[in-house]
């Protein structure tokens, strides 16, 4: 009984150097959660049968640490939380590891190739594979302009007409950049004229040629309040600033709305067109929010998607598929997916990725620890046989 208790203790032994093994030699690899073996006493009929690996514990809840990558589409999870990919099976596979790239097709991937799962903007927010446009994004003309500032209420009336080519006839200019249907680019330039009471008008010119209807030059009439608020237009102003040569008329509405009438300098804070030249993928990178961004030559930057992360009731009970990866168990509850910083769900660190959370030096310890235990096993197994041996010698 003695030896079989001894050869159990042996067995088990092994098995605790395999996972002191197992979590040593997966010190350096990104997002590895390091386990623990937990011994059980094993009975037959009330008496003492040995010991064995009853369970193995899983270091879930212990972070790594969070080191700097600069990869752009690299992430770590600060906090509770793993990314979700979906393997070549369709089954749904959890890691910390979030080490992303984008295969030939243009989906996100891991680092095994597994597709990465999130919400996409061109599935309506539903969650499914990430996937990033591989084609160059078409010219698009400017329709709207965003224009917000301050028309200082210190100027005074210029004295004569209007004429773009002097100075002295308006008080203020502000430049803004348009595109055609042919994503060429157009500089528009609005002349500010103070006139009477809380008046100014606006005149437009087009690439340094004023905007002419074939009545007069094309104007808007921006009308201030007692407290300097916009009064009126109510409603973005739709100017068409003419035809440029081979493309579809230029057709801009200004927006004014919070532009103010104060005293003090004229100043411009908001000046945004839309509108785009036509680009090509530059680059992907990943945002703090869990955003996937689509940089393009032409300078647009697009959002395509963001990416999902989960969470699990009892998250020590999960499954491992590898060193970096699990599955739910029954044991686990079902998946709550969300977006990064949302509910319990922890926040990101671009360009990082997160360490291993093995303790080189507890790991000694505990091989040590293993070390006697195997050689305590093994020299009772000596001990017996010895026994064994002196009484055979003497029969």
């Amino acid at each position: 009984m003695a030896f079989n208790i001894a050869l159990s203790g042996l067995n088990a032994v092994t098995g605790q150097l395999d996972q002191i093994s197992n979590n040593i030699a997966n010190s350096g690899s990104y997002g590895f959660k390091s386990g623990r073996a937990n011994f059980a006493s094993a009975y037959s009929q009330g008496k003492a049968g040995g010991v064995y690996i009853g369970s193995t514990t899983q270091s879930m809840s212990l972070g790594g640490n969070v080191l700097a990558t600069g990869r752009s589409l690299d992430a770590a999870i600060q906090g509770r939380g793993f990314f979700v990919a979906r393997d070549s099976s369709g089954a749904m596979v959890y890691s910390r590891l979030g080490q992303f790239s984008v295969d030939k097709d243009g989906f996100v991937v891991d680092s095994i190739g597994r597709r990465v799962q999130g919400y996409g903007t061109a599935t309506g927010g539903v969650l499914g594979d990430l996937s990033v446009p591989t084609e160059a994004m078409p010219a698009a003309a400017s329709t709207t302009l965003n224009y917000a500032g301050n028309m200082s209420a210190d100027w005074q009336p210029p004295a004569g007409a209007f004429d773009m080519a002097d100075a002295t006839t308006y008080n203020g200019v502000q430049v803004s950049s348009l595109y055609d249907s042919l994503g060429r680019q157009h500089t528009l330039s609005q002349y500010f004229v103070r006139g009477a009471g809380n008046e100014v008008t606006v005149y437009y010119a087009v690439d340094g040629t004023l905007v002419d209807d074939g009545t007069g030059p094309v104007t808007s009439s921006l009308q201030f309040g007692t407290t300097g608020q916009l009064a009126a237009p109510a409603a973005p102003v739709s100017i068409g600033l003419g035809t440029p040569d081979g493309a579809e008329p230029l057709q801009v509405a200004i927006n004014y709305a919070t532009t103010t009438f104060f005293g003090g300098d004229f100043n411009t804070t908001t000046n945004r067109a839309n509108g785009n030249a036509p680009g090509t993928v530059v680059d992907t990178t990943l945002a703090e929010d869990g955003s996937i961004q689509v940089q393009y030559s032409n300078g647009s930057r697009q959002e395509v998607g963001r990416l999902a992360l989960a969470v699990f009731p009892s998250e020590s009970g999960l499954t491992a598929v590898d060193g970096t990866s699990w599955q739910p168990n029954a044991t686990t509850g079902e998946p709550i997916y969300g977006e990064a910083g949302s509910g319990v769900i922890g926040s990101l660190e671009v360009a990082s990725l997160e360490a291993s959370n093995v303790d080189m030096a507890a790991e000694l310890v505990n091989l040590m620890n293993a070390q006697q235990g195997y050689q305590a096993n093994s020299k009772v197994l000596t001990t017996e046989s010895e026994m064994v041996r002196t009484l055979m010698q003497a029969l």
